[in-house]
């Protein structure tokens, strides 16, 4: 049986065993992926998934499938930079928030109370996300008066998909909740375009 070995970020070793063609057996954990972002002098750079499959040496595929499945577990987070290139990162810790605080620098009491209560899917951790997301959309709208639904469903959803399953699903929740905030003007007919009318 060949061996291989894997030299960590901060320069440890394991070895792996390989097939007799030389394809590494088993398969790699989500949580060691996690270790990365943790073994590292930076830990505030966000890295690509070049930059994991270099770490554990494996295929960019498979750096995808375990950071997707550390953003669904809530993680890591991710966003887009430029036109095909996308970054991970751990997010910070979070204070709890303390009611009627706002939830973000220029959040009005009135939208962060609107959002608390907002009629959403879920509990725990997975609620918090999806009062994120829908705060990412207010924000949108915000800085985007008379967006479509394909727009949120373009710029809002893959950054703050919540654990839905589709964007079709992460709609139907967000928007009626997006329609009860201060200053928002939902369409009267489906399809048609919002309005941020301010307040």
């Amino acid at each position: 049986m060949c061996t291989g070995v894997l030299v960590g970020t901060m320069g440890d070793t394991v070895e792996r065993s390989r097939t007799d063609d030389g394809q590494f057996r088993g398969s790699i954990p989500p949580e060691r992926a996690l270790e990365v972002f943790e073994e590292r002098e930076d830990r505030a750079r966000p890295l690509t998934a070049s930059d994991i499959a270099e770490a554990l040496d494996c295929s960019r595929r498979t750096a995808h499938n375990k950071l997707g499945e550390l953003v669904d577990r809530g993680e890591l987070e991710t966003r887009k930079v430029g036109a095909r290139s996308r970054v991970w990162w751990r997010p910070l810790p979070r204070e709890p928030e303390s009611a009627g605080r706002p939830r973000a620098e220029g959040v009005s009491d009135a939208v962060s109370e609107a959002v608390s209560e907002a009629n959403l899917p879920g509990a725990g951790p997975q609620l918090e996300a999806r009062r994120e997301a829908l705060l990412a959309a207010f924000d949108y709208l915000q800085d985007n008066p008379g967006a479509t639904k394909s727009d949120f469903l373009q710029d809002v959803y893959p950054d703050h998909r919540a654990d839905f399953e589709s964007a079709e699903g992460w709609w139907n929740a967000i928007q009626p909740a997006l329609g009860d905030l201060p200053g928002v003007d939902p369409p009267k007919e489906r399809g048609h375009i919002w309005h941020f009318l301010g307040g």
